[in-house]
């Protein structure tokens, strides 16, 4: 979801304000940080802390930037991950913001620079109630630490919120909080687990298609997104069976980096507005859900938007340049469901979802609708699906992805 689509032919693309790229790039962290502060709110799960925490601390400190530690961000940030760890940046009167990991920690600090400069609560700028640019302050400089190869958060003007309290993800949008330095430093990623892997490399592929064939698409954005589906489409498989390789490592992180350039300035589409919902009822990672669904969205678009889909059937080699754009775009879905297949995707939905019964989930497959229209994304999709085959979406999904005892397509 971005901002509505301008009237005139003037476009804005947002980026970055510095973009430091290749192998020990991490390790100028303390450099950059101590160019706009001297005490940084570090922001990381646990997890990437206990992997990538210390050189980024050691990095910080020997520049002479003071470190202030929030290590419980969620897998998908929440409202009160945003306001502990505001409370901390407040307190300990911090003045730069570094993240560490991939969207989750990006989306959290850019929350945290939004309360740090701007007065309300943090679901109050969301675009449901604030609108687009709803955010009048810029943020303090955030410096993002990279590392994974999917969400591009690192790139854009959006953060992506759970608010517990109502189940439902919400998306804040504004050039105000688009971070100031982006350090991808590909061998950060190669603890990736095979999993996350997976599930952050889909994501990376799912913003490159949506970008594509979105509404709002247009020449920079779709060659940064043709470029990107290309990257993703050979080094992915590569990286889930051996994460060692650093070539396809960096190739994986450079897709993913141009795949948030191109949906950051071109948004995503129905997928991502399917994804939110899902994620948010089932807990199921995002990339995941965009992996589960996007198969579907793009059988039900294809006829939409032909050329476009024929371009992504070529790039994943299930069609050629002399079959018709109409004939080459129906293979693009069967193209996705084997890539799915060679990272093994849905085989992780047992330890990475709480799949409900179908008797459940068609209870809230109405709700799961609304929350998608309501996003905003199914609007900038080249077919608009009514609210009976956006439902319709849903149950396919959960019939032959989902379910149990379905013969999964992915």
């Amino acid at each position: 979801m971005s901002e509505p689509a301008p009237t005139h032919g003037t476009r804005t693309v947002v980026s970055p304000g510095k973009t430091l790229f290749g192998i020990d790039a991490s390790e100028r962290v303390g450099e950059y940080a101590d160019r706009y502060g001297t005490k940084a709110l570090l922001l990381a799960s646990q997890e990437i802390y206990d992997i990538h925490g210390d050189r980024i601390v050691e990095a910080l400190e020997s520049s002479g930037v003071e470190t202030v530690l929030y290590t419980d961000v969620r897998p998908d940030p929440t409202v009160e991950n945003v306001r502990e760890a505001f409370q901390l940046w407040r307190e300990q009167d911090c003045d730069v913001i570094v993240t560490l990991g991939g969207g989750s920690s990006i989306d959290a600090g850019k929350s945290v620079g939004i309360l740090a400069t701007n007065e309300g609560d943090i679901r109050s700028f969301g675009v449901d109630e604030a609108g687009y640019d709803g955010v009048p302050n810029p943020t303090p400089p955030i410096i993002v630490v990279n590392t994974t190869a999917g969400t591009g958060s690192e790139t854009t003007r959006t953060a992506v919120l759970t608010d517990e309290s109502t189940a439902t993800k919400f998306i804040i949008v504004s050039e105000n909080i688009v971070p100031t330095v982006a350090i991808e430093d590909p061998e950060l990623t190669r603890s990736l687990p095979k999993s996350h892997t997976a599930f952050t490399g889909i994501d990376a592929f799912t913003h490159a298609i949506e970008a594509f064939t979105s509404v709002k698409s247009y020449g920079v954005t779709d060659e940064y997104a043709r470029n990107a589906m290309v990257r993703i489409v050979d080094a992915l498989p590569v990286v889930w069976s051996n994460g060692d390789n650093i070539e396809a490592r960096t190739e994986m992180m450079i897709g993913q980096f141009q795949a948030g350039k191109a949906f950051g300035n071109s948004s995503v589409a129905l997928v991502h507005g399917m994804a939110r919902p899902l994620g948010a009822q089932l807990h199921v990672p995002h990339g995941l859900a965009n992996g589960l669904i996007l198969p579907y969205v793009v059988e039900f678009n294809q006829m939409a938007a032909p050329e476009k889909y024929a371009d992504v059937a070529r790039i994943l080699g299930v069609a050629d340049e002399n079959e018709s754009a109409r004939v080459a775009a129906r293979k693009a879905s069967d193209g996705i469901e084997q890539l799915c297949e060679d990272i093994s995707l849905t085989d992780y939905l047992e330890d990475f979802g709480e799949v409900l019964s179908r008797e459940e989930y068609l209870e809230v497959v109405p709700q799961m609708t609304q929350d998608a229209f309501d996003s905003g994304s199914p609007a900038n999709n080249p077919r608009k699906p009514t609210r009976q085959e956006l439902e319709n979406l849903f149950v396919t999904v959960y019939d032959d992805a989902l379910a149990p005892d379905s013969s999964r397509r992915s």
